[in-house]
């Protein structure tokens, strides 16, 4: 991957920096990752990504397994490290192996091959093929189809501001990803 110069570093807000206008972020998921204390640079957007945040992270139709697939996927696509690892992380702790993660890097079997293969075409061809849509459907239902593809966004965007600013690894995450690798 070819390395750019920065013109415009953002390094994540430090908690005596934190802008007045989203203080009551910072006690939540806004001050608890560098991706976000990133993000923070604009205040407006931070905010305004919020609830979207909730309904992606929190609420999708996907169930938490599937939606960590799906991030997986985007974030090997993306080539974000920080990404992947708090993924690999956030994988883990809902018991999914490390083979079965790494195999979101290639090409997985089953469901978890459909999850890659929807991913790599919303990537590849900004939609999904009437036949992966329809699979989608008949195994996922509707909600979690327009959720797949939700996720997929909001990941890219947030590969794009992480690799533009080159946000450093979440101590806690860069600690287990050096204890424990993939």
């Amino acid at each position: 991957m070819k390395e750019f110069p920065m013109t415009c570093r953002c390094a994540p807000i430090s908690d005596q920096h934190w802008p007045a206008e989203i203080a009551d972020m910072k006690a939540g998921f806004a001050g608890a990752l560098n991706v976000y204390r990133t993000m923070a640079h604009h205040p407006a957007l931070l905010k305004a990504w919020a609830p979207l945040r909730q309904h992606i992270v929190k609420e999708s139709a996907l169930g938490p397994v599937r939606s960590e697939l799906v991030i997986l996927r985007a974030a090997h696509r993306m080539g974000s490290a920080y990404e992947w690892a708090h993924h690999v992380s956030r994988a883990r702790k809902l018991g999914i192996s490390d083979a079965r993660i790494r195999s979101m890097q290639s090409s997985p079997d089953g469901e978890d091959g459909m999850i890659a293969l929807a991913v790599d075409a919303l990537f590849d061809g900004a939609r999904l093929p009437p036949n992966i849509e329809s699979a989608l459907c008949e195994s996922l239902g509707i909600q979690a189809v327009f959720d797949l593809m939700a996720t997929v966004g909001f990941y890219m965007v947030l590969g794009f501001i992480l690799n533009t600013y080159g946000t450093p690894l979440d101590e806690a995450v860069a600690a287990e990803m050096a204890e424990r690798t993939l």
